[in-house]
C-alpha cells in the first residue's frame, strides 16, 4: 500500500499498528530512564496513553478522515498518563486537526498535521527542553516538509520522517547532558521512532492484529482458580485488624478461603491482613476472617447485580485484583448535595499514606503516581465527584501535574486549582497548612510556601549499573535522590539514608517526617529517628507506615 491520499480506515490502520508497536517494546522505552531506578514509566505512559486512542477509534468503519482524527485526539487526549503520554496526546491531537472537514487526507495535508502536532505539542509545555520528544518530533516534521514534493505519497513522507527522527533520536545526548552521562538517548523520542515504524509497517502490509493482542491481555488477566459457582457471586474484601495474642497463619487462611471461592489475595503486616475473595457464601468468609481478629473494613459486591454495599469505610483499600471491578482507593465516593468551600483530590499510592492524606482533608484519592500515572479522565471524573466551590489538586509527581492540569482546563465549570506539589513530601507538607476557614487566595498562598520550601530526600535502588553525578552505581545499589538528583549510593540501605538525611538537612530545619515503605520495618524507621536526633538535636522527627512500594523510604523536610 503506497497511498497519495489517505481516507478514514487508512488513518485507523497506521495509528493501531504504530499503538501495537510501542505496547510490544513499552518495557525497552521504559528502561531508557536516566535514572536507575525501578520506576521508570516513559513506555508504559506512552502506550498507555496511543491505546485510548485506538480505543476511541476501534468501532469507526469508512468513516472520512476528519472524524477518525477528531475521535483520535478525544480519546488520546483524556487518556494521556504521565508527561510524556501529554506530550504524545498532543503531537496526535494537533496533527488530527489538520483534517478538518477533510474525507480524505493527501501527503501536503499529512505534513501540515505533523506540523501542527509539534506546534500545539511545544505550546502545551511551559519551558520546552531541546533533546526531548519535542527535538525529534520537530526536527522530522522539518524534514519531511523540506523533502516532500508534489509526487510524494503519505508511505514516502513516513520514511523520510522516521529517517530523520532516528538520527535526531541519536542526537539528543548531545543536546541533554544527563542523557549523555546516562549513556541513554530520550526515552519520549524512542517511543515515537516506535510508532512511527509501526505505522510504516502498516503500509507495507506488516499489521499487528488488534483482537490478538487484546485477547493476550484477557488471558493474562484470567483468574487462576476458574470455578464457575463463582463467575457471579460476592466480591468479598476484608481488612482485620489482627489479634495481637493470636498466632498468624497467612498459610493456614488462603487455604480456608479457598474452599469457599477463588480469585483469592491475602497480603498482611505486622498489624494488619487484607483479604480479597469471590465466593457464593462471603458469610461464611467474613466468619473465618474474625477468628484472626477484629474487622476494620468490609466490602462486599455482589457481582451479579453490580451493587456494592460498604459496611465500614476505611483507606486500607489497596491491591489489584482480576476481577473487573474498582479497587482504587477513592474517598469521595458519595457527592453530597451541599457542597463544600473546598474539595481536596490528590494522588498517592501506599495504604499508609492513604490514610494519612485523608486524615489531613483529602475529599478523594486517586491510587497512583510512580509507575501508576493517572489519565487526565481519572481527574476529569474526580473533579465531578467532589462537590466543592473549590477544588485543589495536589499531584504528588513531576509526572502526574500536566494531565492534573489538562482536566482543570477542561473543567471550565468548576474552580480548579493545581498545586505545584511534585512530591509526597510536597504535598504532605502543603496540607500542613491547609486551613478551610481561609479566603482562597490566603490558602493557595501558604500551601505554595511549604511547597517552596520542604526538601525531599527518597532512597529506592538501582535497576542497572551506571554513572551519574560522578558516582559509579551498581545494580541493585541503594541510592538517595535529593529534589530528584541521585546524591548518595552504597550497598546498605541504612547508610545510604544516613548520606542523604545529611545532605538534606541543615542548621534552619525544624521536621523531619520520614515515611517509610513496605519493604522496611519500624525498628529500622526508629532507628534512623535515632540518627537524626543524635545528629540534629534541634530537629522534631516524625514517623509515617507508607506501605509505598519502591521507595524504601520518603523523607520531608521542613
Amino acid at each position: 500500500m503506497s497511498p497519495m491520499e489517505i481516507d478514514g480506515n487508512t488513518l485507523k490502520l497506521i495509528i493501531t499498528n504504530g499503538s501495537l508497536k510501542l505496547k510490544k517494546h513499552s518495557q525497552e522505552i521504559n528502561d531508557l530512564n536516566v535514572f536507575p531506578v525501578p520506576d521508570g514509566d516513559t513506555g508504559s505512559n506512552m502506550q498507555s496513553t496511543m491505546m485510548s486512542g485506538v480505543t476511541a477509534i476501534k468501532t469507526l468503519e469508512d468513516e472520512p478522515v476528519e472524524k477518525v482524527g477528531k475521535a483520535l485526539s478525544r480519546g488520546l487526549l483524556m487518556g494521556a498518563r504521565g508527561n510524556s503520554g501529554v506530550i504524545l496526546s498532543q503531537l496526535f491531537s494537533g496533527f488530527a486537526k489538520a483534517f478538518q472537514a477533510l474525507t480524505v487526507a493527501n501527503a501536503v495535508q499529512f505534513i501540515e498535521g505533523l506540523l501542527q502536532g509539534v506546534k500545539q505539542a511545544y505550546n502545551a509545555v511551559i519551558n520546552p527542553v531541546e533533546g526531548t520528544i519535542l527535538t525529534v518530533a520537530r526536527e522530522a516534521a522539518e524534514k519531511a516538509k523540506e523533502e516532500a514534493d508534489a509526487k510524494s505519497d503519505v508511505l514516502d513522507i513516513l520514511k523520510v520522517y522516521l529517517e530523520e527522527a532516528q538520527k535526531s533520536l541519536e542526537r539528543t545526548p548531545d543536546l541533554l547532558p544527563v542523557l549523555k552521562e546516562s549513556g541513554v538517548v530520550d526515552s519520549g523520542g524512542a517511543g515515537l521512532v516506535l510508532i512511527v515504524e509501526g505505522m510504516i509497517e502498516a503500509l507495507e502490509g506488516e499489521v499487528y492484529d488488534l483482537e490478538k493482542e487484546t485477547r493476550k491481555k484477557e488471558k493474562a488477566a484470567k483468574p487462576k482458580y476458574d470455578k464457575e459457582d463463582t463467575e457471579f457471586g460476592y466480591c468479598t474484601e476484608i481488612i482485620i485488624q489482627l489479634n495481637p495474642e493470636k498466632s498468624f497463619n497467612k498459610e493456614k487462611l488462603t487455604k480456608q478461603l479457598s474452599r469457599l471461592g477463588d480469585s483469592i489475595v491475602v497480603v498482611d503486616d505486622d498489624e494488619i491482613c487484607k483479604v480479597h475473595v469471590h465466593t457464593e457464601k462471603p458469610g461464611d468468609a467474613l466468619n473465618i476472617a474474625q477468628s484472626y481478629g477484629e474487622f476494620a473494613n468490609l466490602k462486599i459486591e455482589n457481582m451479579s447485580m453490580q451493587h456494592t454495599e460498604t459496611l465500614l469505610h476505611s483507606p486500607e483499600s489497596e491491591g489489584e485484583h482480576d476481577c473487573g471491578h474498582d479497587h482504587s482507593h477513592q474517598t469521595s465516593n458519595f457527592v453530597s448535595s451541599t457542597p463544600k468551600k473546598y474539595g481536596i483530590i490528590t494522588v498517592v499510592s501506599g495504604a499508609g499514606l492513604k490514610a494519612t492524606f485523608e486524615e489531613m482533608g483529602v475529599d478523594y484519592i486517586i491510587d497512583g503516581g510512580q509507575t501508576m500515572n493517572p489519565s487526565t479522565q481519572d481527574f476529569i471524573e474526580a473533579i465531578e465527584k467532589v462537590n466543592a466551590d473549590n477544588i485543589l489538586i495536589i499531584p504528588n509527581n513531576k509526572n502526574v501535574m500536566m494531565s492534573a492540569e489538562h482536566a482543570a482546563q477542561a473543567a471550565p465549570d468548576e474552580n480548579v486549582i493545581v498545586l505545584p506539589a511534585k512530591t509526597i513530601p510536597q504535598g504532605y507538607a502543603s496540607l500542613t497548612m491547609f486551613d478551610s476557614n481561609q479566603s482562597l487566595e490566603d490558602t493557595v498562598e501558604e500551601m505554595k510556601e511549604l511547597i517552596d520550601h520542604v526538601k525531599t530526600g527518597e532512597i529506592t535502588y538501582a535497576v542497572r549499573d551506571t554513572q551519574v553525578n560522578g558516582m559509579s552505581i551498581k545494580k541493585d545499589d541503594y541510592i538517595g535522590l535529593a529534589e530528584g538528583d541521585i546524591v548518595a549510593t552504597h550497598k546498605d540501605r541504612f547508610e545510604t539514608a544516613k548520606a542523604l538525611l545529611e545532605k538534606i538537612i541543615d542548621d534552619e530545619s525544624e521536621i523531619v517526617t520520614i515515611m517509610f515503605g513496605t519493604s522496611v520495618d519500624r525498628k529500622e524507621a526508629d532507628k534512623l529517628a535515632d540518627f537524626i536526633n543524635e545528629t540534629f538535636s534541634e530537629v522534631e522527627v516524625d514517623i509515617i507506615s507508607g506501605k509505598q512500594d519502591i521507595y524504601a523510604y520518603l523523607f520531608a523536610v521542613e
